[in-house]
């Protein structure tokens, strides 16, 4: 599984340690990446995703998973998000029964 958010596509950056003597040694900073489950309202379902801490402060502040996805490009998000962007908006397209 590899370390990029799913929603906001935010991976893993490469630098340096820089000692007191000034040696630099590559190192990697790793986003802090969370499972969670977050609840889509109009499939009315739970959809369990691996997000960043600041993905997951950008979705609630937005107003939640399907406002989140429906405002992203799907060259962002990961293939199980665009594809959960696609239901979610052939379901809000469909007329309600």
């Amino acid at each position: 599984m590899s370390r990029v958010c799913e929603l906001t596509a935010k991976g893993r950056l490469v630098g340096n340690n820089v000692s007191h003597a000034n040696n630099k040694t590559k190192r990697t900073f790793l986003p802090n990446l969370q499972n969670v489950t977050l609840i889509s309202d109009a499939l009315g379902r739970s959809v369990r995703l691996r997000v960043s801490a600041n993905g997951l402060r950008s979705v609630e502040h937005v107003g939640g998973l399907d406002n989140w996805l429906l405002k992203t490009s799907e060259t962002k998000l990961s293939d199980r998000a665009a594809r959960l962007k696609r239901e979610i908006a052939r379901k809000l397209a469909a007329p309600a029964a």
